[in-house]
């Protein structure tokens, strides 16, 4: 039997490394940037957050369209367009132009893992698909780490505009790869045998449902779909932290010299992806189809929040102790990624694209929470016993923690084998959808009034 679908694994692992490298570069250049370009701090706060705008803002619709038209076309379009941002952003010439880049590349980035997932929905067995998403999302860990070491190095070699100019080549790189080789079944690939397309085909659950279509309002609006959400908020919540406070916070607690260990959360989250992956196959191959899904997750959030509170005791110890209390929350939230994934492969279906970029829209609602909340807690927030006084991230350990464990009891009651209803009184889906955005809009400006009038940058 041939192993096509490894291949494919293998070009998304490259494919999130790639999306990583080219998100984080941007923060190590970001001194030089604001030097070259006259951009205050503040300016380049704008600059980083516009990103995250976008990608978050065009989430869904990516999925929508990977769905529709399939990964080979619409991860072709994406990876081509935000490459082509990624170079332009080499060249920008003031805080404008620097905006308007980073905001398009934004646009494309939101496709990657949304169209991912549905590359993998239509190649990987359903019993394969813990340890496919689990090596895949790995490759986003290790992009990062990457960019934290590689990038800096690159920069002082050719300056950080052709930094830019060579990150988007690779892309333009890893494009012609994914036209040549990649068909959106296996079915079609010449190199997929018999035996290998049988096995994936009798792998796959439910063909009767295959073109069966899901309404969007009832994709964001039902109740396993809504504990998903949430718990990929609560996930994101913790692990933003490596991509945003953390190198400043151990650098202003622990010098310089400090911040070489900074890399090691997400060394080790790559660890995690590989094992929660390998741990949710082996749960299903045994049977455990729910459980597959479920002891994972909960066995993550666990570790999540543990590591959360013992870094709260280790903040008064060595730099060591703190990034390796730290390392555990990591290790524990990146667990739950694999059977993340899975389980919106599970409930969306047809529609699984769709279904991630809509969890993956409140995952990224979880990392802008986290990136603003944090300066906040450190400057105004107390809690007895673990953060009896101000300065530290203690009490925004404990409040993740706490979330933690929220987003474990959610798993109580997710069900992978429930699939989302398709058909619903209009009436009742337009009250929902209006209810959730409504709430969204609320969250953002909550975050925007707290970021504007009360967080100062560390």
């Amino acid at each position: 039997m041939t192993q096509k679908r490894y291949l494919l694994i293998f070009l998304l692992f490259i494919l999130t490394a790639i999306t990583f490298m080219d998100r984080i570069c941007i923060s190590t250049a970001s001194d030089m940037i604001m030097a070259d370009l006259r951009i205050s701090p503040q300016i380049m706060g704008y600059i980083f957050a516009i990103f995250a705008f976008s990608y978050s803002l065009f989430q869904i619709p990516s999925g929508w369209f990977a769905d529709k038209y399939g990964p080979k076309k619409v991860l072709t379009f994406v990876v081509s367009f935000w490459s082509f941002f990624t170079a332009l952003t080499g060249m920008a010439w003031n805080a404008i132009s620097m905006l308007f880049f980073r905001f398009f590349f934004g646009v494309g980035e939101a496709g990657a893992f949304p169209g991912a997932t549905r590359a993998v929905y239509n190649w990987v067995p359903v019993k394969e698909r813990g340890i496919a998403n689990g090596i895949y999302h790995s490759g986003a860990r290790f992009g990062a780490a990457l960019s934290l070491v590689f990038m800096p190095w690159l920069i002082n070699l050719v300056g950080w505009r052709w930094m830019f100019i060579i990150n988007g080549l690779i892309g333009f790189f890893w494009i012609t790869v994914w036209l040549i080789w990649f068909k959106d079944k296996p079915g079609q690939h010449q190199g997929v045998n018999e035996k290998e397309l049988r096995y994936i085909e009798d792998g796959q659950l439910d063909y009767k449902t295959e073109n069966e279509k899901i309404p969007f309002g009832v994709i964001i609006t039902s109740s396993n779909m809504a504990l998903v959400m949430f718990q990929y908020f609560a996930s994101c919540l913790t692990f933003f932290i490596n991509l945003s406070w953390l190198f400043p916070y151990v650098k202003s607690h622990w010098g310089d010299s400090a911040t070489v260990y900074t890399p090691i959360p997400l060394i080790v989250g790559m660890i995690a992806h590989l094992s929660s992956g390998a741990f949710v196959t082996f749960l299903y191959k045994k049977g455990f189809k729910i459980g597959s899904r479920k002891i994972p997750a909960m066995i993550g959030f666990a570790l999540g929040a543990i590591g959360l509170v013992l870094s709260t005791q280790a903040a008064d110890l060595s730099v060591l102790a703190f990034i390796g209390c730290f390392s555990i929350a990591v290790f524990g939230v990146e667990l739950t990624i694999a059977p993340s994934w899975t389980f919106c492969m599970d409930i969306g279906r047809n529609s699984t694209g769709a279904v991630s970029g809509t969890m993956n829209t409140f995952g990224n609602i979880g990392s802008a929470t986290s990136a603003i909340l944090f300066p906040f807690f450190i400057a105004n927030v107390t809690i007895p016993f673990f953060a009896e006084q101000t300065g530290t991230a203690n009490s925004f350990f404990i409040f993740a923690a706490v979330v933690n464990i929220l987003a474990m009891i959610s798993w109580i009651f997710m069900n992978p084998m429930k699939k989302l209803r398709v058909s619903m009184p209009r009436e009742k889906i337009r009250l929902r959808v209006i209810i959730l955005i409504s709430s969204i809009l609320l969250i953002f400006v909550a975050l925007y009034i707290l970021k504007t009038f009360f967080v100062k940058s560390m």
